[in-house]
This record gives C-alpha cells, structure tokens and sequence, in this order.
C-alpha cells in the first residue's frame, strides 16, 4: 500500500480512537510508520536524502517493547504494509501534519489521565512524535535543496 494511503488510513483512526489507551496505540502505530518510510527512502529514495531518510527510521523505531505491544494488539502495525512511496515530498508533508495531530492528542491524553503508568507513556510518546517530526522536517529541507540545485 503506497505511504500516503497509511497515513490517511492511520489519520482516521487517531481521529475515531475514543480511549486513552486507542490514542497511545495509534501514536505508536505512526511512529511505525515514520519508521518504515525512513527505511524505504533510505535505501530507494534520492541519494542526496538517504542519510536523513536513515535518522527518521532511527527516531521513528525510538519505542520501548511495551508501547510497540500496545500497537500489536491493536490489530498489527499497519506499517507492515508499506509497498511503495510514489510522491516523497507529499509523504512527508503529510507524516508531518499526522505527528502534530499526534502530539496534539497525546498531550490531552496526559493532562486526562490518572494512572501514572500511561502518563509516561504519553510523555514518552510526545517526546518520540517531537524527534520523529523534527526528521521529517530535515528530511524536507534536504528535499528542497535537492530540487533547488543546491548542497546539503
């Protein structure tokens, strides 16, 4: 499935995730996917980008094993899925916005809660959405001065 169907699909289900525990699930489901467009444009984007394509799939994979768990149980990681990336710059753009709608429900998520536990959790995955954005921000820059003629 190409990059921009998942994010879509992964924008629908943040907007339809009703619990806590449905809004941490999904915030891990697109760091899985910040993660598997990092690998895949590291190895077949522009070779001008592959460096900052390989340092998004590194802070998109920053999860612990009991976050990723949390996505399992929900149904599997739909980045699994990713078969192509046709439009780099429209994937990109959009992976953006969808980690600022992430990060934008977490932090509502934190200021809700009452158990310790999924604080942190929120806190963790607030922090991991800023990196991961903060990537795909860089990586846009470097697609820009690609497109532009000049270095990066």
């Amino acid at each position: 499935m190409d990059a921009l169907r998942l994010i879509e699909t992964t924008r629908l289900a943040l907007a339809r995730a009703r619990s806590m525990e449905d809004i941490v699930a999904e915030a891990w489901q697109t760091q899985a996917l910040a993660q598997a467009v990092g690998i895949h444009l590291a190895s077949q984007g522009p070779i001008e980008a592959r460096a900052a394509a390989g340092h998004l799939s590194e802070a998109g994979g920053r999860t612990s094993g009991a976050l990723r768990q949390i996505a399992l149980r929900a149904g599997g990681l739909r980045a699994a899925r990713l078969s192509g990336i046709r439009d780099p710059w429209g994937t990109l753009t959009e992976l953006g916005v969808l980690l600022g709608e992430v990060g934008i429900a977490l932090v509502g998520v934190a200021c809700a809660c009452e158990e310790d536990g999924l604080y942190w959790q929120c806190i963790e995955a607030i922090d991991a959405a800023d990196e991961t954005g903060d990537r795909v921000s860089g990586l846009l820059r470097r697609l820009t001065l690609r497109e532009r003629g000049g270095a990066a």
